[in-house]
């Protein structure tokens, strides 16, 4: 009986300085419309690139404070075979500076912090998308953004057994912006199979 092996999911470290800087042009575009937005300068770090087992996503969140209360939207995208989710996740202390930077009116209650963090997360999110796709010539599309929650844990919102596969690619990106107090963390979470054809876009890029 033949049995089929399958492919090894791995990552070496041109493979990865070539996702950073296909990750550091995608996110310096996200930037430029936020900064636009809000009229502020954006901090940008690194991208931090891993391929890790799905149960430790958490771990890969090395910015985020146990004590830190989270909101977060997921939003999923596909394109040419390539599938995976976007996670913003948004530290409440945020909430207030960045209500006055967008010149929200009313009270900032529970709807209008869930409106401000669908259109940051929208924002941020469809900008890192599109500019990784157009580099690796591809057409993501994007499903409804889903507010995973208000108010939470780290711990609460990153529940292992949430995801179907056993090793994913995550680009992490941590945004800051200067004199006020904003931050929030975008992950970009790639099914294993994706990562496969990923690597083969990537490979003939280094070639």
């Amino acid at each position: 009986m033949n049995t089929q092996t399958q492919p090894v999911v791995d990552l070496n470290e041109d493979q990865r300085d070539c996702y950073q800087e296909l990750t550091n042009v995608a996110m310096g575009q996200a930037a430029d419309r936020l900064a636009r937005l809000l009229d502020a300068y954006v901090v940008l770090p690194i991208p931090k690139v891993n391929l890790i087992e799905a149960n430790d996503l958490r771990m890969a969140i090395q910015e985020v404070e146990d004590e830190s209360a989270m909101s977060a939207v997921c939003q999923g995208f596909i394109g040419s075979g390539i599938a995976g989710e976007a996670l913003l996740l948004f530290n409440d202390t945020s909430f207030h500076d960045l209500s006055t930077l967008m010149n929200y009116p009313g009270e900032l209650d529970r709807f209008a912090e869930m409106e401000l963090l669908m259109d940051v997360s929208s924002l941020l999110i469809g900008a890192c998308i599109q500019g990784i796709g157009e580099q690796l010539e591809i057409h993501f599309n994007q499903g409804h953004p889903v507010i995973l929650g208000q108010h939470c844990k780290v711990e609460d919102l990153l529940k292992p057994g949430n995801h179907q596969w056993t090793k994913t690619l995550a680009i992490e990106i941590h945004y800051t912006l200067e004199h006020v107090n904003i931050d929030c963390d975008l992950l970009l979470l790639f099914t294993e199979d994706s990562v496969i054809k990923l690597n083969d876009k990537i490979n003939y890029l280094l070639d």
